[in-house]
């Protein structure tokens, strides 16, 4: 794996992608270099505008490319349902579940979730239910996961799972990362009993130079903060092109491990794609099933086609 590039990516002609929060930062780049090497990819963006924006530069950088927009916002299960109900392909090869917060005060979602978990974790978890008969119908499809390696901050608290008891952004943030891993875990381990070669695998960024530290800060106007996370981005991060790497090795090199972690660097703050450390916590088979059960019922999405 040492030196993996994006210039290392198979050809992805004929196959179809979806990437969440593709209007910027990791998402922008990760749709664009699946562009650059054939695929046909649907940004899927809460905003129009930006997500409009995002498909225009898209398409300057790389002329004839196959990207088109379409309205997602994972922060209400409404849209998440018009999303994939309105997703207009046969085939699904690769899911890239990117978007996330980071760090935000706190903040409910339409359907009155914890924001963090509720777009990092529950949306997803809905999107990709949804989705899941596209890409079981779709020989060598993949689902990715970007979680964080932010996640060894804490475990979810399947008692408190919207942080009712006490709220600290960064262990909510870290709970939500730790979701996204279980879920990973939980997927994989169902897919492989359903006799499925869908690969589900989760992949981190390290420390890249992206607008989701900032988003915080600029939220709560705490200019001193944000002028921090800028400079910290200047000086200690790797580029968001470096940091979207792991996922575009998870999403496409040969030989991937369901249930893998990749990230940057054989220390996860940088450089290029590796297998990543990960919590025990995140591969445990009891919690990966009670948050899988709980995150049906708080979504309504039960997966169809694999077993229990």
């Amino acid at each position: 794996m040492t030196g993996w590039r994006s210039s290392d990516m198979p050809d992805q002609h004929g196959r179809t992608a979806v990437v969440t929060g593709a209007n910027s930062g990791l998402g922008l780049i990760t749709a664009r270099e699946l562009a650059r090497r054939g695929a046909r990819v649907v940004l899927a963006c809460r905003s129009e505008e930006r997500g409009r924006e995002a498909e225009e530069r898209i398409r300057a950088a790389l002329p004839g490319a196959e990207v088109e927009y379409r309205a997602l916002d994972l922060a209400d299960l409404s849209s998440v349902r018009e999303f994939a109900a309105g997703y207009p392909y046969e085939r699904l090869d690769l899911l890239i579940d990117n978007a996330g917060v980071m760090a935000l005060p706190r903040g409910r979602t339409a359907d009155g979730f914890e924001t963090q978990f509720g777009v990092n974790h529950l949306g997803h978890f809905a999107l990709t239910g949804l989705l899941m008969p596209k890409v079981l119908n779709t020989p060598g499809a993949r689902v990715v996961s970007v979680s964080s390696a932010m996640h060894a901050l804490a475990n979810v608290d399947m008692g408190d799972l919207n942080s009712e008891h006490r709220y600290r952004r960064w262990i909510a943030y870290a709970r939500s990362k730790t979701a996204n891993l279980l879920f990973v875990h939980e997927l994989a381990r169902r897919l492989t009993a359903a006799g499925s070669d869908v690969v589900v695998a989760a992949a981190h960024p390290g420390y890249a130079a992206t607008n989701l530290q900032t988003a915080g800060p600029r939220m709560e106007g705490r200019r001193s903060a944000e002028r921090f996370m800028r400079v910290g981005n200047r000086v200690f991060a790797q580029s968001a092109l470096a940091g979207a790497l792991p996922t575009l090795y998870a999403a496409t090199a040969r030989g991937v491990r369901p249930d893998s972690f990749t990230g940057p660097g054989p220390v996860g703050w940088r450089g290029a794609p590796a297998p990543s450390w990960r919590a025990s916590w995140t591969r445990d088979d009891v919690a990966g099933e009670r948050l899988w059960v709980a995150s049906e019922q708080l979504t309504g999405v039960v997966y169809e086609g694999l077993p229990h």
